[in-house]
């Protein structure tokens, strides 16, 4: 292989896929920690929000009594490591009596068939 044969490193299309609940598992954490690092790394990276995942983002989450670490304000960090394409399964948040208004953050709200072509179209897909 010649010099000119020789390309970059290859971009990778990943989506990090949020469905359980914040607490009582560490499997919110563990995406988000995975999410920022795939964005450390200069991927493509999604980040989806679904089933009880969605209340990863709710408005007023109190976890003082459960003596637990509220992490729900590091998802805005994810920016400043190049994540910016953060959606909602609208159906998710209407299930759950949740809107746009109820999160923490500005997400992209789309329903269950555009999510699954957007998820057909990544390389890999990492369920928390």
């Amino acid at each position: 292989m010649s010099k000119g044969d020789q390309t970059g490193p290859q971009i990778r299309r990943f989506m990090c896929v949020n469905r359980r609940a914040p607490y009582g598992t560490s499997y919110a954490l563990e995406g988000l920690e995975a999410t920022l690092a795939a964005g450390a790394f200069n991927q493509d990276v999604s980040v989806v929000f679904m089933d009880d995942g969605v209340f990863a983002l709710q408005r007023g989450q109190d976890t003082s009594s459960t003596g637990l670490k509220d992490f729900s304000r590091t998802w805005g960090a994810l920016e400043s490591c190049g994540v910016e394409k953060l959606y909602v399964e609208r159906e998710s948040l209407e299930q759950r009596g949740l809107s746009a208004q109820d999160l923490i953050m500005t997400v992209r709200i789309i329903d269950a068939q555009a999510l699954g072509m957007l998820m057909e179209q990544q390389h890999v897909l990492l369920n928390f």
